[in-house]
């Protein structure tokens, strides 16, 4: 396979770890091992206290899998495939089920490997726009238009990155039943599910509403646990999970034994983890929003409406990838171009996650004011 390079990730390998305040960042603040393993219950503490560091299951902990499948309504532990984060599970599954003379769809600017795996599977991909004019959601019309009798795979991404979009319930329910009717595959992208900003926007999971459709999970966005590269799959169609730990052979295999037993313990403490990551989220967000009014003729934001990021645009004449460029050598301040989506205009990527946000935001209205 010949893959084009992933653009937003060689860019934060340039930036990332070595600029103070990240702006950008689409995870929560990593929690730290102490405070995680102080929510542990007995037995997900006598898991950590007596593990050996031995190979595990492919298809992931037993017990992992329960509580992932108590997240979903109607879903079986034996429908849950975990895997070494999201990025895995979205370049098993296009591999598996794309290939030459195949179509897909996804939206754009979305994160790269999304669409970029299934065209290096030799897929032919539909890119459908998301515009600030229409908040950033997806035209249910449009997407009707990009379906052809090859369409294999529709893949979205919903709660959206970068633009914090959601999709109201009707809508969505419109691309469940669009999807089953082409008899497609409906691979839904929803790793910042249970961030929504009003807990009645919550979408239900793909997989609750279609046997066919697939839901992807992870433990680094909601739960603020990145570094336990521990992603999921639920996946209804028995055929297909074969399939899908087959591939997964020539991957990873299997998964870290101490990150299943840590999200295990994250998991079974949900609620208190889902509480702190909305709380951080919202607090920066609201910050930010601040300065966007304080800022009008520099700053705009068409609101998220869930997850830990919003696409933003700065109204300067100056290419923002120059901008970006500066106010990390300048103020140390880490925003991610709009350049790196492929997406025209002064646009970039906030995310919302982290502690310091406050910290990095005081920096950041300060470069832009002598812009």
């Amino acid at each position: 396979m010949k893959i084009p390079e992933f653009t937003l990730e060689r860019f934060f390998a340039r930036y990332e770890f070595s600029t103070p305040y990240i702006l950008c960042s689409s995870d929560i603040q990593g929690m730290a091992m102490h405070d995680l393993l102080a929510l542990a219950d007995d037995d997900a503490l006598q898991r950590w206290q007596s593990l050996t560091l031995g190979y595990t299951e492919t298809n992931g902990l037993p017990a992992l899998r329960t509580a992932i499948a108590q997240l979903y309504d109607g879903i079986d532990p034996d429908e849950v495939i975990t895997f070494a984060g999201a990025e895995e599970a979205v370049f098993i599954a296009a591999n598996v089920l794309l290939g030459p003379g195949d179509h897909m769809i996804s939206t754009w600017p979305g994160y790269q490997s999304l669409y970029e795996v299934g065209r290096a599977a030799g897929a032919d991909v539909t890119l459908i726009e998301l515009r600030p004019e229409q908040e950033w959601r997806l035209d249910i019309d449009e997407l009707r238009r990009a379906i052809r009798p090859n369409t294999k795979l529709i893949l979205l991404n919903t709660p959206h990155n970068p633009t914090g979009a959601l999709l109201s319930h009707d809508e969505w329910r419109a691309v469940v039943a669009m999807a089953h009717e082409a008899g497609a595959v409906l691979f839904a992208d929803e790793v910042y599910r249970m961030l929504e900003y009003n807990p009645s926007d919550r979408l239900p999971a793909a997989c609750e509403l279609s046997p066919s459709a697939l839901s992807l999970g992870v433990m680094s966005k909601a739960f603020g646990l990145a570094g336990l590269r521990i992603g999921w799959l639920v996946v209804r169609d028995a055929v297909l999970r074969q399939k899908l730990l087959a591939y997964k052979d020539y991957t990873t295999i299997c998964n870290s034994a101490p990150s299943e037993v840590l999200a295990l313990i994250a998991l079974r403490a949900s609620q208190r983890m889902l509480i702190r990551s909305r709380a951080i989220v919202l607090r920066n967000l609201q910050l930010f929003q601040a300065v966007c009014l304080r800022m009008p003729d520099r700053l705009q934001m068409v609101a998220p409406r869930a997850g830990s990021v919003a696409f933003a645009q700065i109204l300067h004449a100056k290419p923002i990838a120059q901008i970006a460029e500066e106010m990390a050598a300048q103020a140390g301040v880490l925003i991610l171009p709009a350049s790196v989506y492929g997406y025209p205009g002064n646009y970039f990527r906030v995310g919302f996650g982290k502690a310091d946000f406050d910290q990095g935001l005081v920096r950041f209205e300060a470069f832009l004011k002598q812009l």
